[in-house]
């Protein structure tokens, strides 16, 4: 089976306010071919610093029906470790979608490095905000 690179995402959302409007674009990548869900958890963290941790499987229909559109196989990749770590740097009053993705689009270019003999020796992220300021340093 080709894959291509996963990758996690972090989401915090101050306030507990998640509203599902995430969901939409999540359906377009995946119905696109662009990504492949691999696992969505839900972190809250209460004004008193407890916290609570939910599957996406595990959520009441009405707030799981935002997500009823997207296709994906959605299992249980993170520890409880993982999560806790996560939830530490979480604010009280707060909740965060934890999410791990396959780059579908990047599997072909995968096979094709290792055909040629090549290995990745580095793949790193750019926040948008430091993109978008060194293009703005650079007009």
């Amino acid at each position: 089976m080709e894959v291509g690179p996963v990758e996690y995402v972090v989401i915090a959302f101050p306030g507990n306010r998640f509203r599902g409007e995430i969901a939409p674009e999540l359906q377009n990548l995946v119905a696109s071919g662009t990504v492949r869900i691999l696992d969505l958890t839900f972190i809250k963290k209460d004004e008193d610093g407890s916290v609570s941790y939910v599957e996406l499987d595990a959520l009441d229909p009405t707030e799981a029906s935002v997500f009823d559109d997207i296709d994906g196989e959605v299992g249980g990749l993170f520890s409880e470790e993982d999560l806790e770590l996560i939830a530490e740097g979480l604010v009280p009053n707060s909740s965060a979608a934890v999410l791990v993705w396959e780059d579908t689009w990047a599997a072909p270019i995968s096979r094709a490095i290792r055909n040629a003999g090549g290995e990745l020796v580095a793949h790193e992220r750019i926040p948008a905000p430091v993109v978008e300021q060194a293009l703005e340093a650079a007009a």
